[in-house]
């Protein structure tokens, strides 16, 4: 099994998990005998406590909630309380990316938000700044560094060379 496969198991393990605690909260509540008096009781008691949710963390479910947990279970039975899948699919084109990471490399020292001002006036649209920082550290490009030219130094960083005595700032000491 690849990573990827494993990390896909990994995660329907996890919604299975967050579905059968859904329906070890509402399981009572769900229960079709009761009057809609009594299970309004009862959904206000179990939205009243706290909860240890599948990784153990305590929790609060709100009323409304659990009225929409009890709404999917009846529709669609244990399934409907498993969580779907996150669509992860990027949603900026790769020509943009390739593009910014055109820019970026053409002058490293450039930042994303002079990146996303060129893109948007050439291609008429870009994504936000702070989705450019994630591409270019995902890519490595923010280790880029223009080369070095000369070194500038501060006014107390340079290495004085010259003569104190010639040097016009220099007041004369009594």
């Amino acid at each position: 099994m690849s990573h990827q496969d494993d990390e896909q198991a990994a995660r329907l393990e996890r919604a299975r998990q967050i579905g059968l605690f859904r329906y070890m909260l509402i399981r009572e509540a769900a229960d079709p005998s009761l009057t809609g008096r009594q299970r309004g009781a009862l959904v206000r008691k179990l939205a009243g406590e706290e909860h240890a949710d599948p990784d153990g963390r305590r929790i609060r479910i709100s009323r409304w909630t659990l009225d929409r947990w009890i709404l999917e279970w009846r529709q669609g039975g244990f399934d409907a309380l498993v969580p779907s899948p996150r669509q992860a699919q990027p949603r900026t084109p790769p020509e943009v990316f390739e593009l910014a990471s055109a820019l970026k490399k053409e002058n490293p020292e450039r930042t994303a938000a002079q990146i996303r001002r060129i893109l948007k006036a050439q291609i008429g649209w870009a994504p936000d700044e702070r989705t450019l920082q994630r591409m270019f550290h995902r890519t490595g490009l923010t280790s880029l560094r223009a080369p070095k030219q000369t070194e500038i130094f501060g006014r107390f960083e340079a290495d004085c060379r010259c003569s104190r005595k010639n040097d016009p700032q220099v007041l004369p000491q009594n």
